[in-house]
C-alpha cells in the first residue's frame, strides 16, 4: 500500500485485477471526512457501481489513522444549521451508496477510526483490521452524541455493545471490535494485506450476479419483517437460480470442474 504525500489529491484511486482500492488521502489531518472528501469518495462510488470490470472495492487509508470522522475545524468554520444538515445529509448519502454499491467494500483499517471513521467501518460490507488499530465514536466526549455513527453500530453490533460505546466515547480494540462484530478479525499490521487480499481473491472467485443480487438481499431484508423478510428472499433465490452463472454453477460441479462465470 502505497504512502501518499499531503500534495496528492484527498482520495487515491487504484484499479488492479478488478479491485478498485480507495484510499483516503488526508494524513496530515488524520483523513478527516472534509466537504471535498465526501464529495470525491461519492463521485468514485457512482463511477465504480457502473462498472462490471470492478469486483471488490477497499477502502483504505494513508499515514497513521484510518479516519477520525468529520472535519472538526471545517464544521467550526461554517456553524450554521444549514451548513450541519447538509453535511450530515451528505455522509449519510455516502454510507447508503456503498450498501446499494453491486460490489462488496471491504475496510483495510491500520489505524484508529473515530466518530464517522467508526461509522465508515461499521458500513462496510466486511472490515480487516490491524491489531494495532483502535475504534471509538467519541463525540460525546465533546458534547456531540455521535447519532449518525449510531445508525450502522446499532446494526453490526449488538445493541448495548453500540450503546456503551455512544455513551461513553471509551476506545475498544482491534480485539474486542472483532469479538463485538464491528469487524471481521484483527491481524498483526504485516499481515493486513495479505488477509484483505484473502478475502479479495474468495470474492472474486465467484459469480459476480450472485454477489451483487446477494448484497442488495441482505440489506434489503434486514429492515423488514421475518416473514417479509423469507419472501425477499425466496424470490431473490429465484432469480439467481434463472442466470447463466447459475446453471454455469450448478453443471460445473456436477461436473466436477471450475465454472466459468458470465456475468449474467
Amino acid at each position: 500500500m502505497n504512502h501518499l504525500s499531503d500534495q496528492e489529491p484527498v482520495l487515491h484511486r487504484e484499479d488492479a485485477n478488478g479491485v478498485a482500492t480507495l484510499t483516503l488521502n488526508r494524513p496530515a489531518q488524520f483523513n478527516a471526512l472534509s466537504k471535498e472528501l465526501l464529495t470525491v469518495l461519492q463521485t468514485e462510488l457512482a463511477t465504480i457501481a457502473g462498472d462490471k470490470t470492478i469486483r471488490v472495492v477497499v477502502i483504505a487509508a494513508a499515514g497513521k489513522a484510518f479516519c477520525v470522522g468529520h472535519d472538526l475545524k471545517e464544521m467550526r468554520a461554517n456553524h450554521t444549521k444549514t451548513y450541519m444538515q447538509d453535511l450530515f445529509g451528505q455522509c449519510g448519502e455516502l454510507m447508503l451508496a456503498i450498501t446499494r454499491l453491486p460490489q462488496p467494500v471491504i475496510a483495510r483499517v491500520q489505524g484508529v477510526a473515530t466518530a464517522a471513521g467508526c461509522q465508515l467501518v461499521a458500513t462496510c460490507d466486511l472490515a480487516i483490521a490491524a491489531e494495532q488499530a483502535r475504534f471509538a465514536v467519541s463525540g460525546i466526549n465533546v458534547g456531540l452524541f455521535c447519532s449518525t455513527p449510531a445508525v450502522p453500530l446499532s446494526r453490526a453490533m449488538a445493541r448495548k455493545a453500540a450503546m456503551e460505546m455512544l455513551l461513553t466515547g471509551e476506545f475498544i480494540d482491534a480485539a474486542e471490535a472483532a469479538r463485538r462484530g464491528l469487524i471481521n478479525r484483527a491481524v498483526p499490521a504485516e499481515n493486513l494485506d495479505s488477509e484483505v487480499q484473502r478475502l479479495v481473491d474468495s470474492i472474486c472467485g465467484k459469480s459476480p450476479v450472485a454477489i451483487a443480487m446477494g448484497k442488495q438481499l441482505f440489506y434489503q431484508q434486514l429492515n423488514t419483517g421475518l416473514e417479509a423478510a423469507y419472501q425477499l428472499a425466496a424470490e431473490t433465490m429465484a432469480c439467481n437460480m434463472m442466470t447463466d452463472d447459475a446453471a454455469e454453477g450448478i453443471d460445473a460441479f456436477i461436473q466436477k470442474r471450475t465454472p466459468t462465470w458470465r456475468g449474467t
